[in-house]
């Protein structure tokens, strides 16, 4: 029997259809000798510490580090039916093709089972970057064989294992050098998390301790034929500070005044013609940083929905990307995407109509495709546009016209740069002419933040020649002060994962992480975020992330190597080093335990600077309440439970209504 092997159920469906397979089974779709079922995501699970050995159910620093011989994986209790289905499937399958998503994880979630069920037999895969029937046809066409992505599955497996060993480890040897300490709280440490968690803090320590400096301006008003334009005062260099602003505010008042009237000759005037190519279609984290800033969508949110345009409305290609451009041979495909484009939205065709269908921008290279995934661009078929909610359309839409960019001309604009003199005072003004707006039109200039460049909010300036004689028609003073950095949002905050080389200060380890895609992944990114605010590290208040008392006292509490985001990058880059094939992961895990042992032998004796925080008391008995997570999210429970069940709402700090009757999670760190 030939199986299918899929991640999950509607992509299953999806498959099935294309191939014939149509009877619906238990747990799988047959038919024309094929097989097809599907595994809810993760069906196995790396078993928790107390299945090497039961003494580790209790938390003690001598246990420490737990480091498996022999990894084991457990059936997952919420989906052991499934897994009990594809274990049989599996028994029964002369040649198995790996159908999960195209990625790491996919191809983690297919192999884990093979080896759990001791499948030996055919391997191949298919290679789905659109779930639309054409795709599926096509990459069913060009089937790989199994060897040729074995190394995603041993990167996966390194990251997986990476996140146990340092998770499970760290945040129990942390948490009980607490308790030694005379702290009653969990300490949870993982691998992405813990220095994700450090870029905010020093964020927001940053802010707090900025001193706001002032400074000031001098803006002088000027007409030159009739047309009016601003210009600034030049000050000279010994009013300047470090950053080139006027910190002398006698000398800016005196100028002020001095510049209210009289007239301003042209001395330098330099113009320059801009061009801008069309934007490069969207990766995952462009996309998620775009609808932050232009939606105030959360990054897991953003993902979320690229995820069902992929998966249910069969409209764009796999979102997981971290390559924003397009293979060669994707070319031919061009007219029939656009013609889908049409029939799908009526309102298209006024800029269909306006398309250089035969322009070849930038994003086709076969050169720039780092990665085994390209950018995310609509498919080849129609969709029904009115089936998606208005969120949803508003993501296609953005992915969308990104793609109709690259058949519409370059954008060009004129920058122009004049220095005026009078008396002993220069005035500079810049300004922007745009002479073709090109593929910009399909972009509100009000929400273009991330394509423009500091120039671009500049005013058109008059025509303007050297020696030109203007009219100064006043001046005003501006009394300004230094801004602080900005709180991240989600938005920024990723961006600040993925480009973490700006985050380091080291120059050794800055230029060896300029190669490196950051910490976390992009199937990981958005959860890590999640995380934090769900186990109360982080608030967000609108779009501004800022750490909660527990992070500042998790971070001050551990040492440099565990929370700092360039160690946790060159981590990162191992993977891609096991993926292709340079290390073994066997190598990779040798290093972690080495460098575990030698943290915790470092730490075990030493004495955290961690600040106990007043616990709040519970309004049933008096006793301290804790901070738990449970299947409805954070929330505090009596320290005295089961005893007393008292527990408080985390957002109101009002009680409860319905008593926790839920466990709370494993405080273990995972990532």
């Amino acid at each position: 029997m030939r199986l299918f092997l899929c991640e999950k159920p509607s992509q299953a469906k999806d498959i099935a259809r294309v191939l014939g397979a149509n009877t619906r089974g238990e747990g799988c779709l047959t038919g024309n000798g094929i097989c097809v079922t599907w595994c809810i995501g993760h069906l196995l699970e790396t078993a928790p510490p107390h299945a090497y050995d039961p003494r580790y159910k209790a938390w003690a620093l001598d246990h420490l580090p737990i480091i498996p011989d022999v990894w084991k994986v457990e059936v997952k209790a919420k989906t052991a039916s499934q897994f009990k289905t594809v274990k049989k499937l599996v028994a029964q399958a002369s040649e198995l093709v790996i159908a999960t998503d195209a990625d790491r994880e996919g191809e983690l979630i297919a192999r884990e089972i093979m080896d759990f069920c001791g499948y030996h037999g055919l391997v191949q895969r298919l290679w789905l970057s659109a779930l639309n029937p054409q795709s599926v046809r096509k990459a069913m066409a060009e089937l790989r064989p199994g060897e040729s992505t074995v190394g995603l599955y041993h990167a996966a497996l390194a990251r997986s294992r990476a996140d146990w060993l340092i998770g499970m480890n760290l945040s129990r040897l942390f948490t009980l050098m607490a308790r030694r300490d005379g702290h009653d709280q969990v300490l949870t440490v993982g691998r992405v998390q813990t220095p994700t968690l450090n870029l905010v803090v020093i964020r927001e320590r940053a802010i707090t301790s900025f001193v706001k400096k002032p400074f000031w301006e001098v803006e002088v008003n000027l007409l030159a034929d009739g047309h009016s334009f601003v210009g600034k005062w030049l000050p000279p260099a010994e009013c300047l500070d470090a950053d080139g602003r006027c910190i002398n505010q006698p000398m800016a008042q005196h100028v002020s005044t001095q510049l209210a009237s009289g007239q301003a000759r042209v001395v330098e005037l330099v113009i320059e013609r801009k061009t801008e190519r069309p934007v490069l279609p969207f990766d995952l984290a462009a996309l998620q940083e775009q609808c932050d800033r232009q939606f105030g969508m959360a990054v897991d949110e953003t993902l979320n929905i690229a995820q069902s345009l992929y998966e249910t409305h069969k409209a764009t290609h796999y979102p997981r990307t971290e390559c924003p451009y397009l293979p060669e041979s994707m070319l031919e495909e061009v007219p029939t995407v656009l013609e889908a484009l049409g029939k799908s939205d009526a309102s298209l065709q006024p800029i269909l109509a306006s398309l250089n269908r035969q322009q070849i921008s930038a994003a086709w290279s076969d050169k720039h495709l780092d990665g085994p995934h390209h950018g995310i661009i609509p498919t080849t078929e129609p969709v029904d546009i009115t089936k998606m909610s208005e969120k949803e359309l508003k993501v296609y839409d953005l992915i969308r016209r990104r793609y109709l960019a690259q058949f519409l001309p370059d954008h060009e604009y004129d920058r122009t740069r004049v220095k005026l003199a009078t008396g002993s005072q220069h005035i500079g003004a810049t300004g922007k002419q745009i002479a073709v707006i090109g593929w910009k039109a399909l972009f509100k200039p009000e929400v273009d933040t991330e394509l423009k460049d500091a120039e671009s909010v500049t005013q058109p300036l008059p025509q303007l020649r050297e020696d030109q004689i203007c009219t100064i028609t006043g001046a005003g003073l501006k009394s300004l002060m230094t801004t602080p950095p900005r709180p991240y949002t989600e938005g920024s905050l990723l961006k600040a994962m993925r480009n973490i080389a700006e985050q380091v200060d080291d120059p050794r380890l800055k230029a060896t992480l300029k190669a490196t895609t950051g910490i976390g992944t992009q199937a990981t990114r958005a959860s890590i975020i999640k995380g934090l605010l769900e186990r109360g590290y982080l608030e967000k208040k609108r779009r501004a992330l800022s750490p909660t008392t527990a992070a500042f006292a998790l971070i001050d509490a551990i040492p440099e190597l565990v929370k700092n985001p360039g160690m946790t990058a060159i981590w990162e880059q191992a993977s891609d080093e096991i993926e292709a094939g340079r290390m073994s992961l066997e190598k990779f895990l040798a290093g972690q335990h080495q460098w575990l042992e030698r943290l915790i032998q470092q730490c075990s004796t030493a004495t955290l600077a961690l600040q106990q925080t007043p616990p709040t008391p519970c309004p049933d008995c008096g006793a301290p309440m804790r901070r738990r997570t449970g299947k409805n999210g954070a929330f505090f429970s009596c320290s005295s439970y089961p005893a007393c069940k008292g527990s408080l709402s985390i957002e109101t700090g009002k009680k409860r209504k319905n008593k926790p009757t839920d466990k709370s999670h494993n405080t273990d760190g995972n990532r």
